[in-house]
């Protein structure tokens, strides 16, 4: 097992878009590779919030030294197009031997917060409220410090505008963007998720848990970004609590032939915990998304323990929830918990 590492300087990561096929990998590793990768959360270095990190996070009373300087040079020194998404994407990192048909599975090995707050936002009339909230026209960014609670990090925000702070909530750190390079010579917008993965903002996705991706251009391109405190499903005000991790991941290759026993054909992310193979469904309209959901659902079980189709659908309707990833990244997203447990005699 080799071990790699990606920082998040200007020279290291993509500001709004996602890496395209025309992108030189920053990194190229070998299957079963760990990388460590900072990234960096766009909150506090956007427009609307003066595009000064210092500035912005030292009206919260936040120190200097805790104010990542890769945070302040990205402000400082990257352009971006107000069209663009918000998100510092990681640049690509390619897997030899990926091809086009593979699987290529990130799994998070841990998650660690690099400072001490973060911020959630509502903002463009965007939300699960677009028209009611935020009440005026300006961005509203609620910032959040974290304190350590029986051994456990919380969130902290106050009841009241000013106020002390005295709601707290667990985080669970991870990253809202896990994706592979799509076929395009144009980098993507970073918002929408897709068959590649992206701006998935799945929660379940912290330490411990993989995210399965359909290859689509050789070395599969890697990235990672949008790093997340702490998120509840669905994500409705616009973002979660946003602030930057070390993420450390294993990068493993799964090849074609292995990956249609594992997963059938493979049109989208599939995420996988201890407890739960997580198969996903996007689309703009949240009904279709969670139809898109059950359709992939239904393919994997199928794939996985040759269940009937009428029986996995039986199955799903007893045993499964699906929920709602988000319904904020402009195309929606479900997700489905399938307990790997209830098939463990299926074979024996």
């Amino acid at each position: 097992m080799t071990e790699a590492r990606l920082g998040s300087t200007p020279d290291d990561v993509l500001w709004g878009r996602l890496p395209s096929r025309a992108d030189v990998p920053a990194l190229t590793v070998a299957p079963g590779s760990v990388v460590t990768v900072d990234t960096v959360s766009h909150e506090g270095i956007l427009p609307d919030q003066g595009q000064d990190p210092l500035a912005y996070f030292g009206r919260h009373g936040v120190d200097a030294g805790d104010v990542l300087a890769d945070a302040v040079d990205i402000a400082r020194t990257l352009t971006r197009d107000p069209a663009d998404g918000p998100h510092v994407v990681s640049r690509p990192i390619a897997v030899a031997g990926a091809q086009p048909g593979d699987v290529v599975s990130v799994t998070i090995l841990e998650a660690t917060p690099r400072v001490p707050y973060g911020v959630i936002s509502n903002r463009h009339g965007r939300g699960a409220l677009p028209g009611e909230l935020p009440r005026a026209e300006e961005s509203v960014s609620v910032f959040a410090d974290v304190v350590r609670r029986d051994g456990v990090d919380h969130g902290r925000l106050p009841v009241v505008e000013g106020g002390p702070r005295t709601i707290t909530f667990p985080l669970h750190p991870f990253p809202g963007i896990v994706g592979v390079t799509p076929d395009s010579d144009e980098r993507a917008h970073s918002v929408p998720p897709g068959p590649h993965g992206g701006n998935v903002d799945i929660a379940l996705l912290t330490a411990g848990s993989t995210l399965h991706l359909p290859v689509f251009v050789p070395g599969a391109g890697v990235y990672v970004g949008d790093p997340h405190f702490a998120q509840g499903d669905g994500e409705v005000a616009l973002t979660a609590m946003e602030a930057s991790l070390r993420l450390v991941l294993r990068v493993d290759l799964v090849q074609r032939r292995t990956a249609l026993d594992r997963f059938g054909e493979l049109v989208g992310p599939i995420a996988e915990t201890t407890e739960y193979l997580v198969p996903t469904g996007m689309d703009e309209d949240l009904d279709e998304a969670v139809r898109r959901c059950v359709r992939a659902a239904i393919a994997l079980l199928r794939a996985r323990w040759g269940v009937d189709e009428h029986i996995a659908y039986a199955y799903l309707s007893a045993a499964t929830d699906f929920r709602i990833s988000q319904v904020v990244d402009l195309v929606c997203g479900a997700h489905a918990t399938i307990r790997k447990a209830d098939f463990a005699e299926v074979g024996a």
